[in-house]
């Protein structure tokens, strides 16, 4: 046979051989080396289920994890998915591309980096399902930020501690503020005030702007007398909380016995004093609601009564009027000194329609007032 011949056979074999591989790839499906893409499959694009657009992931809780929702497919081939991530939505500057992910077992396909990405910057990213013959498209492409959050630590309370005795029912309270790292906002306190050490007997809790440290207020309100009171503190930007710091003591005064009030005077009891207010307002406790003659009497008693005691600026009276009959012609609310143009006149009562509250106004004088007839008591 020559050679010629034999090289005619060795080609025709080969071509032979060629032709049975390529029909048994096309027969077989699922076959690991079959030639794709395979015509009628269908693959689903798989959905983005975290980090959605917008996330915003503290450098420090990296690598992050990326998750889908898984493909669906009409075909007999087994998928993995390709996962990549990009600094810009065109997928132009990739920074991770894995390929070959198997599938998670309860419909979503969880892949977390192999390393943290920069902070500080926007990343995008996506996927895809392939079986090695067919593929489906990208999926959505979600952004989210890698940005580094301020660390906040806890506060170190200054006053009141150590179950120190407060001298005051509204105690002030002090921290040195706290220490921050990284791009802290605006810093604010929450104090916490309890009876107990568990803080379920809360009776105060109070927010205040830092300040200067230390950062220091006064509680507005009173605490129960004699108990031990246990505080805490932490800070805060809108983006971070610190720990709460340790907890303090303190015991509040024991209560002042407050002194029931003084009995009114009796009617016709001196009022001596060398204040004219508490003069006016004794003479004004010896009624109940005045009528116009009680009114009158209140003015002459409390006019004897300024003399009496040598109150400066007398000798004092009640005003007559030129016109006018309400209290017999006189003013129900004032008493005077001196006449004419040197006529100073003191309003005593107030709203003499209502509830008549007596005290010792300042001297109103010409011309700002009209001058009447004083009558000295």
């Amino acid at each position: 046979m020559s050679k010629q011949t034999n090289s005619i056979l060795v080609l025709t074999l080969a071509a032979m051989v060629l032709a049975g591989c390529e029909a048994a790839k096309s027969s077989n499906p699922t076959s690991p080396s079959v030639a794709g893409p395979i015509a009628g499959v269908n693959i689903t694009a798989p959905s983005p289920v975290a980090p959605g657009t917008g996330t915003t992931i503290p450098a420090k809780e990296q690598p992050i994890t990326l998750t889908i929702q898984n493909s669906t497919t009409n075909g007999q081939r087994p998928i993995t998915y390709t996962f990549e991530v990009a600094v810009d939505g065109a997928f132009a500057n990739k920074v991770v591309t894995r390929e070959g992910v198997e599938p998670g077992g309860d419909g979503k396909t969880a892949f977390r980096l192999p390393d943290a990405l920069a902070a500080d910057r926007t990343y995008y990213w996506r996927a895809k399902a392939v079986d090695g013959a067919n593929q489906s498209s990208y999926s959505e492409a979600p952004s989210f930020a890698v940005v580094v959050i301020a660390e906040i630590q806890a506060p170190l309370p200054l006053f009141p501690i150590g179950a120190v005795a407060v001298s005051s029912l509204s105690p002030e309270f002090g921290v040195a503020n706290s220490a921050r790292t990284g791009p802290a906002g605006a810093i604010a306190y929450v104090f916490e005030i309890s009876e107990n050490e568990s803080f379920t007997a809360m009776v105060a809790a109070v927010t205040v702007a830092e300040k200067t440290s230390p950062t220091r207020f006064t509680l507005a309100q009173q605490l129960k007398a004699s108990t031990k009171h246990y505080w805490r503190v932490r800070a805060f930007d809108v983006n971070v909380t610190s720990p709460w710091s340790l907890t303090q003591s303190f015991v509040t005064p024991k209560a002042v016995a407050v002194p029931p009030p003084a009995p009114p005077p009796a009617p016709g009891a001196a009022c001596n004093s060398s204040n004219p207010d508490t003069i006016i307002k004794c003479e004004r406790a010896k009624y109940g609601h005045m009528s116009d003659g009680q009114m009158l009497e209140f003015l002459r008693a409390s006019a004897k009564s300024l003399n009496r005691n040598a109150i400066p600026g007398g000798a004092f009276g009640i005003l007559r009027k030129s016109g006018g009959a309400n209290c017999g012609g006189y003013s129900c609310d004032i008493i005077c000194a001196d006449q004419g143009t040197n006529q100073r006149q003191h309003d005593v009562l107030g709203d003499a329609e209502g509830a008549q509250t007596a005290g010792w106004g300042s001297p109103k004088t010409y011309p700002n007032i009209r001058v009447d007839v004083c009558e000295i008591q």
